[in-house]
């Protein structure tokens, strides 16, 4: 797995800003890869996953606000997107991916294909 990486450093006045990497963690066993991805303040309807041919790509937006009543004197976070993009492996199976999210972190779970799987070979005595 492969990844491209867009981070905001600093925004100029009237652009749209970058958006930010989340932290990501990958782990591989023998029958697939899990993705550990942090996207603190996303909620579910903010988090966006797309697997088109070999390319992964996470994206979340946040919704903050500005409380009524209340005007921003300093404010540092200046992006409500994260972004992500990474190539998979083509002995992954993108189709049986899962996705479970809890408390901003995203879980991945690709498996790899049957191709790819581990598999034993009986011996015969002749």
């Amino acid at each position: 797995m492969n990844e491209s990486n867009e981070i905001t450093q600093q925004v100029d006045e009237g652009r749209e800003p970058v958006p930010l990497a989340p932290y990501v963690d990958v782990f591989e066993d023998a029958s697939g890869i899990t993705v550990y991805a942090d996207l603190p303040g996303v909620s579910k309807e903010g988090l966006e996953l797309n697997i088109k041919e070999e390319t992964l790509t996470i994206r979340g937006t946040i919704s903050l606000g500005t409380p009524q009543g209340m005007e921003a004197v300093h404010a540092e976070v200046n992006s409500s997107k994260y972004q992500r993009t990474f190539t998979l492996s083509k002995e992954l199976d993108s189709e049986k991916t899962t996705a479970q999210f809890e408390s901003g972190v995203l879980k991945l779970r690709i498996p790899k294909g049957e191709h790819a799987q581990p598999r034993r070979i009986d011996v015969r005595v002749d």
